[in-house]
């Protein structure tokens, strides 16, 4: 159901020990990335294991409007026929995302070259989210915009005719920018250069180089990673297969890590060095969490997760790995609540600009119920529990990673936990509760009793 349906409560409670190997669905970073560059290569791409959610759905239909042709096959894979670069047409209406603010921020930056007009509009939730550090790039570029205060949803942007290539320190680390601005050097003569103080993760630049864009990465004395892309060359079509999205895997990894006697596999999971940090930490929290079956597909590592029911401690997470899981925050603070200790996540800044205040919304959802913490500006420190958690209402503020959180929270609390809209899950993992339930996981419909 669409999170701009009528609100759907979910509550989850304990239950029997979490048992099985599951699949998540495709990482949503390269969906995006697959549709997009698919759209701009000559021929046609083949996309398997795309992630079928509202988010993704919304930059396929977006694409379409650019004139890209988008279908999914009955085998279930997606193939979607580009004309080249510079062939993006002018859409006849306004383009709503959604939710979607990676799908915005990227179409932001592939409009910013193309001498175009594009509207684009979103949810309640998008509409709050700043745009200004992505469009701050593009006007150097070229693009004109007209957009509310803040550079906020919705907003116009007129491509430029003639695009200047640029170079560009990133000032925060942000991958959605460093895209942006790659995704518009696609379309610019000359080099267009990004320097990245802090990596982030780097799928644009695999999947770029994937495609056949002519890009080159090094690293300076001072440790940032410079990207430089040649504009102007020609995309070929690929093959792309998605693996599964870490983001996703980390909610029923928790699960089993928090709730007794559990064991389960979660296969296929990608496992960029950017994007594992989450992992890792959990093993540093002495999660029984080991990794196997890893190969590569498409320039990406993947392989399968095991996990036991384990015996957490705290720890402190340094700022510097924020960027590898940003938005695994919400998860580890639930996992944080039953390891023994104090666990510190230091770096939180990026939280408070995602689809809620995340920062603020974790910090009310532990209050609610019961979990001892303490949130700073851009930290957060979780004290492990010392009596009965759970029994509390959580509000979403239309996140879905907060839902899901929460969610999980139930699976291991002494009282249930009620989250107010679990519609708001679907736009990035859609059968969530379908994998917690074939796992043995609780979750129902709130007023319905368990099965």
């Amino acid at each position: 159901m669409s999170h701009t349906s009528h609100p759907v409560p979910l509550t989850s409670r304990a239950g029997a020990a979490l048992k099985g190997r599951v699949a998540v669905p495709g990482d949503k970073s390269i969906s995006h990335r697959a549709l997009m560059l698919g759209s701009l290569a000559i021929g046609r791409s083949h996309v398997t294991g795309l992630l079928e959610s509202e988010d993704v759905l919304n930059t396929a239909k977006a694409m379409r409007a650019y004139g890209a042709r988008i279908a999914r096959t009955e085998d279930g894979g997606w193939t979607v026929d580009g004309a080249g670069l510079g062939s993006l047409l002018e859409p006849e209406e306004a383009i709503d995302y959604g939710n979607a603010g990676t799908g915005v921020r990227l179409a932001l930056g592939l409009a910013g070259t193309h001498p175009i007009a594009t509207t684009f509009t979103g949810d309640a939730s998008l509409s709050r989210r700043p745009m200004g550090r992505v469009l701050e790039p593009l006007r150097l570029m070229g693009a004109e915009v007209v957009a509310r205060a803040g550079d906020r949803l919705p907003l116009t942007i007129r491509g430029a005719a003639t695009p200047a290539p640029i170079t560009y320190r990133v000032p925060v680390p942000s991958a959605q920018v460093k895209s942006a601005v790659l995704l518009a050097g696609l379309n610019t003569p000359g080099v267009t250069t990004v320097i990245e103080p802090i990596a982030t993760r780097d799928h644009t630049e695999r999947m770029l180089s994937g495609f056949g864009a002519e890009l080159s990465v090094e690293v300076d004395d001072a440790g940032a990673r410079i990207i430089r892309l040649t504009g102007q060359r020609e995309l070929s079509a690929q093959t792309v297969q998605v693996p599964g999205d870490p983001s996703s895997a980390a909610f029923p990894i928790v699960a089993a890590l928090i709730v007794p006697g559990s064991e389960i596999t979660v296969a296929d999971v990608l496992l960029n060095e950017h994007r594992t940090g989450l992992f890792l930490t959990l093993q540093e929290m002495g999660a029984d969490l080991t990794i196997d079956n890893i190969r590569e597909t498409g320039g990406e590592r993947l392989g399968d997760i095991h996990v036991r029911h384990s015996a957490l401690k705290g720890v402190t997470v340094p700022a510097d790995r924020a960027p590898s899981m940003i938005d695994e925050y919400p998860v580890l603070a639930i996992a944080a609540a039953f390891a023994s200790g104090r666990t510190v996540m230091q770096g939180l800044e990026e939280l408070r600009v995602k689809e809620s205040d995340r920062l603020a919304a974790v910090a009310a959802g532990l209050a609610a119920n019961g979990i001892t913490h303490e949130a700073g500006e851009d930290t957060l420190v979780v004290e492990g529990r010392s009596g009965p958690i759970g029994g509390g209402t959580v509000t979403t503020h239309l996140d879905h990673r907060i839902a899901m959180a929460f969610l999980v929270l139930g699976l291991a609390s002494d009282r249930p936990v009620t989250v107010d809209d679990g519609s708001v899950i679907a736009t990035s993992f859609p059968t969530f509760q379908h994998i917690i339930r074939d796992l043995g996981g609780v979750i129902d419909a709130s007023g319905e009793q368990a099965a």
